[in-house]
């Protein structure tokens, strides 16, 4: 693919980082689906450290819209339900005393937009990432060809091969963006 995998090799697992990181942002927004990956940037107070909700307790999808927690210790009711309060999510949990309950409501077309305008901002982080990757890259074959560890020729093949290699992490990250855009539209 790369004439040279080896200089390529830092660069390319930077860009999939970049891109499994996109992943992992698009997953905490909300679709019409109830998933419980919207949960993994909240943390609760336990024992004197912020911990994630999923590593206290067990988060079940019992129908497409809504997710049950169940924490192992009790206690936590309460901290998880004024975590979930204060966290973006936009939703209000039910206390029963034995578990929380999260109903997601249908989404709204202005809530469809807004959702939409936060992916596409999280991708532009993203192709900004990809780029700063790239600029990182030719400016040590720069360096490297002011060294004359590389030839002339050598330098412009590998500015070609790291174009070619933004471009394609760029054309996976607005795939992955469509893909995203196309779920929250989805009714």
């Amino acid at each position: 693919m790369y004439t040279d995998d080896a200089s390529y090799s830092e660069y390319l697992s930077r860009m999939d980082k970049t891109l499994e990181s996109l992943e992992s942002q698009f997953a905490t927004v909300r679709a019409g689906r109830a998933n419980p990956a919207i949960l993994d940037h909240i943390r609760v107070e336990y024992y004197g450290t912020a911990t994630p909700i999923n590593q206290v307790g067990t988060i079940s999808s019992p129908d497409p819209r809504s997710l049950v927690i169940q924490p192992w210790d009790m206690s936590l009711l309460k901290e998880i339900e004024k975590a979930i309060q204060s966290s973006d999510i936009g939703i209000n949990p039910q206390n029963d005393g034995k578990v929380i309950r999260l109903v997601f409501p249908q989404l709204t077309e202005e809530r469809r937009a807004e959702l939409i305008k936060q992916i596409r901002k999280y991708t532009e982080n993203a192709k900004t990432a990809v780029r700063n990757i790239r600029r990182d890259a030719i400016e040590k074959f720069k360096k490297q060809q002011k060294a004359s560890e590389v030839t002339e020729d050598d330098l412009k093949l590998m500015e070609k091969d790291m174009q070619q290699m933004t471009d394609d992490y760029i054309k996976k990250i607005d795939e992955s963006t469509a893909k995203k855009e196309k779920e929250l539209s989805a009714i």
